[in-house]
């Protein structure tokens, strides 16, 4: 798989990890099937820009930050703060 498709796969179990959820409580905060969340974040899926669209909302994350090259930020809370200037 490309870098891109195991970044994202990243950034979504360590933003799932974040909110201490299952990949099963994903599933249902994304509408999206468990098994599917689990090849994601293995990097053995490619979702589409919907799927990316429906885990960003239910991570509570614009969906940039599910691309990054740098991977998510290391919590929920953290995420709006990524980007800003002190």
């Amino acid at each position: 798989m490309t870098d891109l498709v195991r970044t994202l796969g990243a950034a979504v179990r360590q933003l799932r990890e974040a909110h201490c959820w299952s990949q099963e409580a994903l599933a249902e905060h994304a509408g999206l099937n468990r098994s599917y969340i689990g090849e994601i974040e293995r990097g053995s899926a490619i979702a589409s820009i919907v799927t990316v669209e429906k885990l960003a909302g239910a991570l509570g994350v614009p969906i940039s930050w599910l691309l990054r090259a740098g991977g998510a930020p290391a919590s929920p809370r953290d995420a709006g703060t990524v980007g800003t200037r002190p």
